[in-house]
């Protein structure tokens, strides 16, 4: 069996990816020349949501779904991005620029002049992602990008709904275009470059816990990583005894949304009021890819602390929420770059603070029972891990990232516990998107999660889309080359 047999076989969407890149020929692939592709799934967070940007453990996995992308070089310096799917959004399927757009001579374009050259045209922003790829890659490897690309994409990763669609749509791409250029990237270093995509190109305040999950992931595996910055763990495999889903709530979910923001800024609202406290000044790290605050004594990251010390020692010297206005008029710095601070806004301080402690070991003891489970965790251990994700749950809606919908969801859950599901959780960055469930693998449980989706379904008059399965991350899935 060959490379391309080896990884088409298990995916009918690479197979039909493939059918359609042969169909674009000799139009936009000439035949003859080298097609680089990557297939990227989606992700589903099971527990450590919004813990990534303090530094805290987390546990993720791939979807079935994937983002596939197609590149072949040009023999000019044009570049054209293909994506046929978008025009149903109304947005421009072609996009069409030069290598020089981005360049002055033998020098790269500065980035706040790039991003608002690619969001002048609203229509077109959908590439940004995929611009931004090739910033970065102008950026470190000028030399080897001296020539245009064809790419052509497409993604069956829904949108809004909480399960990393933006990553997959920067690691795909990037994968396959560093290929292309003789650039070599993988794992955290692949994820890193892309999640500097995300934030630089687009704005989005994103941790790394999705962009690595994608890239490190693989079938029927958990992507456990350590978020200081970036320490993966080995792969942990899905007990045989138990079965995850995810169910979409139907309400839109965006990492750009205010929640998301206004949850993240609390965090490091907190940790700036610790630090007075502590009488410690944190101090600007800009040697890493993405800048950041440390100090000497958790060296920036508030997972460090344990929840007992946090409790015992800090939790009541922090405000429950202060307004934009009143903290920026005592500290004039916020700690974190990526997100405003704004006047108006109330921030849920101390929620958002003791969220990011105790979310930290609440992974840690999920990582603890299901490692090593084999053929299965036991019936004690089960209720264990669902009691974590509704702790979980309950920790997203204080620092409010809940939504009715679902909460809706985790509470039909709880009702089926007599017949196998063991927890749900909102996922990602909250404020809708989807809700993960967790149960035995029996086929009592599979009729009791379907009685929740009927519920829901009835309830709310949605037809909720489900996740069920998983698929090799970008790095398992390679870059395959084929020549039509």
């Amino acid at each position: 069996m060959n490379a391309t047999e080896m990884n088409v076989q298990p995916y009918p969407d690479t197979t039909q990816f493939l059918d359609a890149v042969k169909a674009l020929s000799p139009a936009f692939f000439a035949p003859g020349r080298v097609i680089y592709i990557n297939r990227t799934p989606g992700r589903l967070d099971l527990m450590g949501g919004n813990d990534d940007y303090t530094g805290g453990l987390v546990f993720e996995t791939t979807i079935r779904e994937a983002t596939l992308a197609a590149l072949q070089a040009r023999s000019d310096r044009q570049v054209v991005f293909y994506n046929p799917e978008v025009s149903r959004l109304g947005w421009e399927e072609r996009v069409e620029f030069s290598l020089d757009d981005l360049v002055n001579g033998s020098t790269v374009k500065p980035l706040d002049t790039v991003r608002n050259w690619i969001n002048s045209q609203e229509n077109r922003a959908w590439c940004a992602y995929i611009l931004g790829d090739l910033y970065y890659l102008l950026l470190k490897y000028f030399q080897k990008v001296q020539h245009g690309l064809n790419l052509y994409l497409r993604s069956d990763v829904p949108l809004g709904k909480g399960v990393s669609s933006s990553a997959a749509l920067e690691v795909a791409p990037m994968k396959a275009m560093a290929a292309l250029y003789g650039v070599s990237l993988a794992g955290v270093e692949l994820a890193a470059a892309t999640q500097w995509v995300e934030i630089a190109l687009t704005g989005s305040a994103c941790g790394i816990m999705d962009q690595l999950a994608v890239v490190m992931g693989d079938t029927d595996t958990f992507v456990p990583m350590l978020c200081q910055p970036c320490i993966p763990y080995p792969l942990v495999h899905l007990p045989q005894n138990l079965m995850l889903w995810g169910i979409d709530s139907g309400v839109r979910h965006a990492v750009s949304g205010l929640e998301y923001e206004s949850a993240r800024s609390a965090t490091f609202m907190g940790y700036r009021f610790l630090c007075e406290y502590e009488g410690i000044q944190p101090v600007l790290d800009e040697n890493s890819i993405l800048k950041r605050y440390t100090d000497p004594l958790w060296e920036g990251y508030l997972a460090r602390l344990s929840p007992s010390l946090f409790r015992a020692r800090y939790e009541d010297r922090l405000p429950a929420a202060v307004t934009g206005a009143n903290f920026s008029q005592k500290f004039p710095i916020h700690l974190d770059p990526y997100t405003p601070v704004r006047d108006e806004v109330t921030y849920p301080v101390k929620a958002a603070t003791r969220y990011a402690v105790e979310e930290n070991w609440r992974v840690s003891l999920f990582l603890s029972l299901i490692s090593g489970a084999g053929k299965g965790v036991s019936e004690q251990a089960g209720r264990q891990l669902g009691e974590l994700m509704y702790q979980a749950h309950e920790g997203y809606n204080s620092c409010g990232l809940g939504s009715p919908a679902t909460d809706k969801i985790v509470e039909l859950v709880r009702q089926e516990a007599s017949r196998g599901l063991l927890g749900a959780k909102i996922t990602g960055g909250g404020a809708g998107g989807t809700v993960a469930v967790l149960g035995w693998n029996t086929s009592s449980t599979a009729e009791a999660f379907q009685n929740v989706v009927s519920q829901y379904r009835q309830s709310s008059g949605i037809e909720p889309y489900i996740f069920s399965g998983s698929s090799a991350g970008a790095d398992a899935f390679g870059v395959m080359e084929i020549i039509i």
